[in-house]
């Protein structure tokens, strides 16, 4: 936060214009401001504006200044304030201190240097569930009970400044009770934008399969209830978009979701009404207890307690030890699962590879082969948003899917940075970044503000992309911005690169694992730093003509040096190879024992689940470097040896194979298995042969693996030696590198086991180590690190891809 740097007489009377930005509209700071100032006897005026709250106070000097210290310091809970600009002003005679309608106008005031902050959406807060909860309330019962420290915000946003006009609540008029509440200054709707009773605000329906309507207000989720309880599929519209729910104590209703949403395998959230309740169902330590509480109500990933899949069927996550676990949103959360006895599913309300669902009208369309009937509500949703995801770790909390109650993420490391470096005359005043194509999100600089935008899904499909591309326009028409400039992955197959393309704009193409190191940059605050990044992941795409995923980069803003990788190997069948890890491991096994061993050994193969003839036509792919292109992969490393442990077959999620085997590895101290850090010459079908980069030699890790699986080692003990061996790989490049703080990126990195292995690995040698926490590890986060390098480069002059001039050659351990 900046404050005012002045030296303020303590007597007298006087006047001073406020101007406040950070996250201060729809979180209660006007009538915050309105209160404060009647508090100290100050008269004037508050008002929301395109810049944040601008305010006029006049009264005695002393009292002012008080006013302006305390405006940050006791801001409203959902408020951040990262500056505060105040100038003296001339008193205007006012006779009492008012809220004033917002104001359009974009006229210099102090502090317009940053545009405000879009608020994210908030769970129902305590005092708005006891409300609804209670049968002497007038709001008993009531579905979209809010206030201004809780519920809907981005999602019913159609522009800034954040007023009801402005929201999807304009069509809702106040009635005499709620307008009494928004104009009472001691209530704590005052001036709550949401604010809606039964008299006056949106009503809840059930509708069946045909759209035919089955019951309204209570009735309607007393019927919704019932019809969960029979083991039914219910679409319900949510905060941001509809969800797919069914009772979790039930594999026929999981597998009848599971059938008809097209999703056989990948897994599922489930809501419970209250923290106890989730407590009984998994293991709920204080990291885990303060997020599922927050208000952003995440789903946060828990290991499942022993014993009770009586609740929690293991259809729900197959497989996993993990399960996702959210408490209720809304009061409609609320009040349908007070209404059962049993925790529910909820999911995406979309069929596979389809964005989620936002507007009743399309019912039953999208969702008609899905769900069995549909509880909807008239408030309309601006802005689709889905539910965010996050696990906990020793090193604190990883979000893994940014969404509902975190996005709009402010970037405000970046800001600071750009403030530091005044932009040149050429640079474009807005920059939009596209991501990649797996869980796409977009960055924006708006010229004052940097922003990541929430969570669109994978771009695989007609409907995904079109909602990918409303999402990249919706949020430069929310901020008001014509952007002039775009980054992109170097990609060119990915549809985020070709779209950035089609806009005619300057392109600042980014390496994916140097956008993956640059936005742990970002969160951590490091842009003027050089640092040695570990960027692991599945897929990216290099300059040098193969696939990346297991680097070592030394790395800055706008210039990387690949200083290390995973010693390369083949993909047999390309995309083929991703969804059947049988297909790594056996290319991996012919390197490393040799082909024929390969072929002659029918236990291997039969491991592998493949025949002698199949794993020889493979392999003759490989031979002929024919659709079997090279990866230095970590993710792909994963599914190889999840592929010789696991009975994984074909993979339906992406990641799958790499989650189970986390999930399989077991805890406390194990040695790892030897990756040792070689120099050999690249194979002479990869491109750059002959470049002496060190590898980490997976050759002897596999021989090592597999010794171990002869003996009869259990798969949990191999598991948890092979993330060992990758956080020692990670030391041993470390130590060659002495010096630079150390970042881990990519997605590798929501792997909890293997962060905080590779963690303590790095620190046992006294480094500064960084991960990606609030800002995703994977592909949801690389938008943050592209704008950031194409933010450094544009106010370079350059925007193509820069290289590290080049240094002495690493010494290299033969371990």
């Amino acid at each position: 936060m900046e404050a005012a740097n002045r030296v303020v007489p303590t007597s007298g009377l006087g006047a001073v214009e406020v101007a406040v930005q950070g996250v201060v509209q729809g979180v209660g700071f006007r009538p915050f401001v309105y209160r404060l100032a009647r508090r100290l006897g100050l008269s004037g005026w508050v008002s929301n504006d395109t810049q944040g709250v601008c305010i006029h106070a006049e009264g005695p000097l002393r009292q002012l200044a008080r006013f302006e210290e305390l405006l940050a310091e006791q801001a409203p809970p959902a408020a951040a304030v990262t500056g505060v600009a105040s100038v003296p002003a001339r008193p205007a005679g006012h006779a009492s201190f008012r809220i004033l309608p917002s104001r359009r106008d974009e006229g210099a005031r102090p502090g317009d240097a940053c545009l405000v902050r879009v608020p994210p959406d908030r769970a129902a807060c305590p005092e708005c569930r006891r409300e609804t909860a209670n049968p002497a309330d007038r709001r008993h019962g009531y579905p979209f009970t809010t206030c201004t420290d809780c519920g809907p915000r981005y999602s019913i946003l159609r522009r800034m400044p954040y007023d009801r006009p402005d929201t999807t609540m304009a069509g809702f008029p106040l009635c005499p009770a709620c307008r009494a509440e928004y104009e009472g200054p001691d209530h704590r709707r005052f001036h709550a934008q949401p604010i809606a009773c039964p008299d006056c605000g949106p009503r809840v329906a059930l509708w069946g399969p045909t759209g035919r309507e089955m019951g309204t207000g209570p009735d309607a989720v007393r019927r919704a209830a019932g019809l969960l309880r029979e083991g039914r599929v219910l679409a319900l519209k949510g905060l941001g978009g509809f969800q797919l729910l069914v009772r979790a104590d039930s594999s026929e209703a999981v597998a009848r979701l599971r059938q008809r949403k097209g999703r056989p395998t990948k897994p599922l959230a489930v809501m419970v009404p209250t923290l106890a309740a989730a407590a009984r169902l998994a293991e709920v330590g204080p990291t885990e207890r303060g997020l599922l509480t927050s208000p952003e109500n995440p789903i946060v990933l828990l290991r499942r307690r022993s014993g009770a899949e009586a609740s929690l069927v293991r259809e729900v996550a197959p497989r996993l030890e993990e399960v996702g676990l959210l408490l209720p949103t809304t009061p409609l959360h609320h009040l349908l699962l007070a209404e059962v006895d049993f925790a529910v599913v909820t999911t995406s309300g979309n069929r596979s590879e389809e964005p989620i669902l936002t507007d009743e009208r399309e019912l039953p369309g999208p969702l008609a082969e899905v769900a069995d009937a549909f509880l909807v509500h008239d408030r309309p949703i601006a802005r689709r948003v889905d539910d965010s995801v996050v696990r906990a770790a020793s090193a604190g909390p990883v979000v893994l899917r940014l969404a509902r109650g975190y996005a709009p993420l402010p970037l405000l490391a970046l800001e600071r940075w750009m403030g530091r470096h005044a932009a040149s005359p050429g640079t474009p005043r807005a920059v939009l970044a596209v991501g990649a194509h797996q869980k796409a999100a977009v960055a924006l600089w708006t010229g004052t503000q940097a922003v990541l935008s929430p969570h669109a899904g994978d771009l695989d499909s007609p409907q995904t992309r079109a909602a990918f591309e409303g999402l990249a326009q919706g949020l430069a028409d929310l901020y008001g911005c014509v952007v002039g400039a775009v980054a992109c992955d170097l990609h060119p197959d990915y549809f985020s690169t070709r779209w950035a393309g089609r806009l005619g704009l300057p392109l600042v193409p980014v390496q994916h694992h140097h956008a993956h190191a640059v936005a742990c940059l970002v969160e951590h605050d490091l842009l003027d730093e050089e640092v040695l990044a570990f960027a692991w992941d599945g897929t990216g795409y290099g300059p040098d003509g193969t696939v990346w995923g297991g680097e070592a980069l030394l790395a800055r803003l706008t210039e990387y040096e690949r200083v290390a990788s995973l010693r390369p190997f083949p993909l047999p069948g390309n995309e083929a190879a991703v969804r059947e890890p049988a297909r790594v491991a056996l290319a991996l096994l012919a390197e490393a024992l040799g082909t024929e061993a390969v072929l002659n050994d029918a236990g291997l193969l039969a491991r592998l689940g493949l025949s002698a003839a199949k794993a020889r036509t493979l392999l003759r792919l490989v031979e002929r470097g024919v659709n079997a292109p090279w990866t230095s992969s970590v993710g792909r490393l994963f599914d190889a040896v999840a592929a010789l442990l696991l009975p994984v077959g074909k993979v339906s999620y992406e990641g799958e194979a790499a989650t189970r085997l986390e999930s399989l590895a077991a805890g406390g101290a194990v040695g790892g298995y030897p990756l040792p850090l070689t120099a050999p010459a690249l194979p002479s079908s990869v491109s750059g042969a002959g470049q002496e980069r060190p590898h980490g030699d997976w050759g002897p890790l596999l021989r090592a693996l597999l010794a171990d699986l002869r003996c009869g080692v259990s798969v949990d003990v191999i598991a948890a030696r092979f993330h060992q061996a990758l956080a020692d790989w990670a030391a041993a490049v470390a130590s060659l590198r002495p010096g630079p703080a150390v970042v881990l990126g990519g997605g590798c990195f929501q792997n909890a086991l293997l962060l905080e292995r590779t963690r303590a690995a790095l620190a046992e040698g006294g480094r500064r180590v960084y991960h990606a926490g609030r800002i995703p590890p994977g592909d949801g986060g690389l938008a943050a690190g592209q704008l950031a390098v194409a933010l450094g480069r544009l106010l370079e002059g350059q925007c193509g891809e820069a290289s590290i001039q080049q240094r002495a050659p690493l010494e290299y351990s033969g371990r």
